[in-house]
């Protein structure tokens, strides 16, 4: 069974076995999610507690996927708290563990993250991701309308700079 829920920080840090599990496994796979090889669990760990200090904080919307009651998916988006842009959030780390990719997982963490961003009065969202990842190609299928390109913006894991994409999504 899936489920799609949202958790608070102190449901964060009870997860952070799975989690530590998904991001370690994006960024050892070659994902570009803002973190270097060698990546260790000690370094996933110390995201995700920074992750629940945010949502506790309200600053973070933060939603997983559970199959079978294993946490493998999660999404984030985080709350701008600039006073010109109220109506803004960014949306980050969707994370699929590869062992749960083809279950329609992406798909449902950004229903349910959209919805609850748009819930506390966000109206627009922006992301950006690595250009010709398998990330790239899924957001214009979820409604995300492409912005353009950044050559060398990041690097992938091993170190190899990256080009990235930006989008964004009206919601609400």
């Amino acid at each position: 069974m899936t489920v799609i829920r949202m958790l608070n920080g102190k449901e964060t840090l009870s997860a952070l076995s799975d989690l530590c599990e998904i991001l370690c496994d994006c960024v050892n796979g070659g994902a570009s999610v803002g973190f270097m090889l060698p990546f260790t669990p000690v370094d996933a760990t110390d995201f995700w507690q920074e992750v629940a200090k945010n949502v506790d904080k309200g600053n973070t919307i933060h939603v997983v996927a559970e199959v079978d009651g294993k946490i493998v998916g999660t999404v984030q988006v985080g709350l701008s708290s600039k006073p010109n842009q109220p109506h803004r959030g960014d949306l980050m780390k969707l994370l699929v563990h590869r062992s749960a990719r083809g279950l329609g997982l992406s798909r449902k963490l950004m229903d349910r993250v959209e919805a609850e961003a748009a819930r506390l009065g966000r109206t627009l969202l922006v992301l950006d991701t690595a250009t010709g990842s398998e990330a790239e190609a899924i957001y214009p299928r979820f409604g995300w309308e492409r912005v353009g390109v950044i050559p060398d913006y990041a690097m992938h894991p091993d170190g190899r700079y990256c080009n990235t994409t930006w989008f964004y999504k009206r919601i609400g």
